[in-house]
């Protein structure tokens, strides 16, 4: 079966016959006409992978041809012919739109290294553009579930972000949250879909290292500088930069950001020329920046310079409406996935999901639903199926003895109340929060979680 189909014009039928039985004992599908209209035909009505075009043709100029098959196909694969061995002649068909031009008389071995190299080429671009428009559609805003009143909030908010041309958004919430989805949505729904999405986590390089990937640098600017390398702002240029955990960006680089953000211009690590850029940044974190600022770990003008327009997105626990909806998402989506038919939850496990407080947020219910889907084979996702602290929490519901609490007239605070049954459980376990964690029925990082609250924890 033939790999690709290729497209031969020329005028001349020995050329048209050599290039049809050279091309189709390499394994392709060839069809050969004489002139540039029934190219152009050809090439509109079939499946055409590559266009072996001759520039000089009877009735119609080559390149003129192929400025007419971009124009309705601007992905196909063209390699001019021409007797011209002039350069000029190969930059102007490149400049057309030809990946690549050869000289006759044709030297077959060539020839079938440019076919191949160009329909890789092709298939790779094919493939990028499959990708990125696989992550488009996954980016919309209906892949961000939640009818709760605080998410339809973030909802209306960063639809107007998206229709408009804001160049800085700060997103602020919990690990978890879905900050990196709100991030894609609002850039694959903005103008700035067509560009790029370029994402990097403050937190993962070192100052020197954040600096160069962030702006790039000029070849010799450091000991293993042997080239010039393009930054991020750069690369980014006309689409969107994603600042992942910019709370953690140390107080120099953060200079180096504000002046970028107010100038639209940067120079590259050891370079001394200018770089306009077009950029929106989206920077996203989980700490409280106003703290941050007054600890002085965080420059008061970025952080009002990124807070022009801020999103705050609600922890898990505090839309437990949304829980059944984001679990029958997951389900969905990882029944696509790993081809399974799951139905659904039982009304036992779902109760225990919604009570379950999600110190790990959206992220944790997508992964327990994740290996619900892969390891268990009931039809539906059931309570036992569940980790051990979301299903502990029933078990010692069946189990703790009815404690009689005298009410004073004050009443009492559940939050004080909550601090002291922690307090009593790490002192009886000297401090091993493992231990701690099964006196009170929870799972470590539950226990951590709540420890965090109330100030036990940095």
């Amino acid at each position: 079966m033939a790999k690709y189909k290729v497209l031969v014009v020329d005028d001349e039928h020995l050329i048209r016959w050599s290039m049809e039985r050279n091309l189709t004992k390499a394994g392709y599908e060839v069809e050969c006409v004489d002139c540039g209209e029934e190219a152009i035909l050809a090439a509109e009505s079939k499946i055409v992978d590559l266009v072996l075009l001759d520039i000089r043709l009877p009735d119609i100029s080559g390149l003129d041809v192929l400025e007419k098959i971009k124009k309705f196909n601007r992905d196909i694969s063209v390699i001019m012919i021409t007797a011209d061995d002039a350069v000029t002649t190969g930059i102007a068909c490149m400049k057309a739109g030809a990946y690549d031009y050869v000289i006759k008389p044709v030297d077959f071995e060539e020839l079938k290294i440019i076919v191949e190299k160009s329909l890789e080429t092709a298939s790779m671009k094919s493939e990028f553009m499959r990708m990125r428009h696989e992550q488009a559609a996954e980016s919309q805003f209906e892949n961000i579930v939640g009818k709760s009143k605080s998410m339809q909030d973030v909802f209306r908010i960063i639809n107007r972000i998206a229709a408009s041309d804001a160049a800085t958004v700060l997103l602020q919430g919990e690990s978890g949250t879905g900050k990196d989805l709100i991030a894609r949505a609002i850039h694959y729904c903005s103008a700035r879909r067509e560009r790029s999405f370029t994402e990097i986590n403050c937190a993962a390089l070192p100052e020197t290292l954040l600096e160069s990937e962030l702006m790039g640098y000029e070849k010799g600017a450091f000991t293993d500088a042997k080239t010039a390398k393009k930054g991020l702002f750069e690369l980014a240029d006309g689409g969107t930069l994603y600042l992942d955990e910019i709370g953690e960006m140390k107080i120099s680089t953060q200079a180096k950001l504000l002046r970028i953000i107010e100038n639209k211009r940067f120079k590259r690590v050891g370079g001394t020329s200018d770089i306009d850029i077009d950029v929106r940044i989206i920077a996203a974190t989980n700490l409280d920046l106003a703290e941050a600022v007054r600890e002085g770990r965080f420059r008061k003008d970025l952080y009002y310079r990124l807070k022009v327009i801020p999103v705050e997105l609600p922890p898990l626990r505090e839309r437990r409406e949304d829980i059944p909806l984001l679990t029958d998402f997951f389900i969905s989506k990882f029944n696509r996935e790993f081809k399974r038919n799951i139905k659904g939850v039982t009304a036992k496990a779902r109760d225990l999901l919604i009570d379950y407080p999600w110190p790990g947020n959206v992220r944790e219910l997508k992964n327990i639903v994740e290996r619900a889907i892969i390891l268990e084979s009931d039809e539906e996702i059931l309570a036992e199926h569940l980790p051990h602290e979301i299903r502990n929490k029933q078990i010692l519901i069946e189990k703790t003895p009815d404690i009689q609490i005298d009410f004073p007239d004050n009443g009492i605070s559940l939050e004080g109340l909550e601090a002291n049954l922690l307090k009593k459980a790490l002192d009886m376990s000297k401090n091993n929060q493992t231990k701690a964690a099964k006196l009170l029925g929870l799972g470590r990082d539950a226990l951590r979680y709540r420890m965090k609250k109330i100030g036990l924890l940095e």
